[in-house]
């Protein structure tokens, strides 16, 4: 799939413990403009909100893009980029250990929203000064502080 629209994406997720209260942010640019997305989750996991961050950017998204995302999250590029999710969905949502995949429910998200942009992860190391990530990482841990978040619902 190829589109004339480019996106780029920085996401980042925060949780205050783990799990607890967590938050998560993604900054989009396109042709120069700029948006910024935030939310959180009273109870819920990093992990989770990494994966969240990268759904609620793509979601935004009103036509099929190439997008670029920049993550700290290993987690999630190597799920894209090494091939793990593909390998999940089709051992019916198993790891290679034979366990059940954590998240399912937020990686079924991404699986769906992956089919309609053409999408490259690539890893930033968090907490190294690159601007975008610092600015991520700092409005989830300000989303994550809020008081008066809900649950995570997918989180039990």
């Amino acid at each position: 799939m190829t589109s004339e629209k480019k996106v780029t994406i920085h996401t980042d997720g925060s949780c205050l413990g783990n799990p607890g209260p967590g938050g998560w942010c993604a900054i989009l640019d396109w042709d120069g403009q700029e948006k910024t997305l935030v939310g959180g989750h009273s109870h819920t996991t990093n992990n989770r909100m990494e994966l969240l961050a990268v759904i609620r950017a793509l979601e935004a998204l009103t036509r099929p893009c190439t997008v670029n995302i920049y993550t700290d999250s290993q987690y999630v590029r190597n799920a894209i980029e090494k091939g793990w999710l593909e390998g999940w969905k089709k051992k019916g949502w198993k790891t290679a250990a034979k366990k059940p995949v954590k998240n399912q429910d937020l990686w079924t998200q991404l699986s769906k929203l992956l089919e309609k942009h053409d999408v490259k992860f690539h890893w930033v190391r968090g907490h190294s000064g690159h601007p975008e990530n610092e600015r991520c990482d700092a409005l989830a841990n300000a989303q994550a502080g809020l008081g008066g978040l809900t649950p995570d619902p997918g989180y039990p």
